[in-house]
């Protein structure tokens, strides 16, 4: 269980395939403090620790975390947002979030609003019914509300977010431009509601 609430950005510094993909990250955390199956979000995505050393640690990546997550999000020398998992009594400073990703969206724009930037987002009709405005949604792992919300062509859905400085300042979206592919989760809530819902017409 994690709160979107960033906590170090990760690099990857190598990958081996296995069975599955292994990924070396490099980290600023005290990996002393990491337990070996300990639970990471790796922008957004769940991943177990199965390697450690000083300032690095090493998770498998299977093919079905591959087929769920944006193409290329693996490869050496990219840039990750890293947050270890919610102790309890932890404040939540987020939402609830799981670390499974629902869905790959694509930023359509990226505007300047006061010293923040607009972020407007294009998502696919896996996501589109359970996105609202003012409710909350989990970007690459990060905790953030919903601005505004439009239905698009087929079912899909744009919306937008705002991003203020600190949080460009310390996750991937310091870097962030149209056309970058996403990694959704939507609001357990509403994921729950949803299936609430499904039931409801089918009886």
């Amino acid at each position: 269980m994690f709160t979107g609430i960033i906590t170090d950005i990760g690099t990857i510094t190598a990958t081996e395939q296995r069975g599955d993909l292994r990924a070396r990250i490099a980290t600023a955390y005290d990996t002393a403090t990491i337990d070996m199956g300990a639970s990471i979000a790796c922008s957004g995505a769940c991943l177990t620790v199965v390697d450690k050393g000083p300032g690095w640690f090493a998770v498998d990546i299977s093919a079905e975390t591959l087929a769920r997550t944006a193409q290329g999000r693996w490869n050496e020398g990219e840039r990750l947002n890293l947050e270890r998992a919610l102790k309890v009594g932890d404040e939540l400073g987020g939402h609830i979030v799981t670390g499974h990703v629902d869905g790959i969206a694509e930023v359509l724009s990226v505007t300047p609003e006061g010293d923040s930037q607009r972020i407007v987002i294009a998502g696919g009709p896996e996501i589109a019914p359970y996105i609202a405005a003012k409710g909350s949604v989990a970007l690459d792992g990060i905790s953030l509300t919903v601005n505004d919300v439009a239905d698009a062509p087929g079912r899909a859905v744009h919306f937008g977010v705002n991003i203020i400085p600190h949080t460009a300042r310390n996750t991937t979206f310091d870097t962030i431009a149209p056309g970058r592919a996403i990694h959704v989760e939507i609001d357990i809530l509403a994921r729950y509601l949803g299936r609430m819902e499904q039931l409801r017409h089918v009886q």
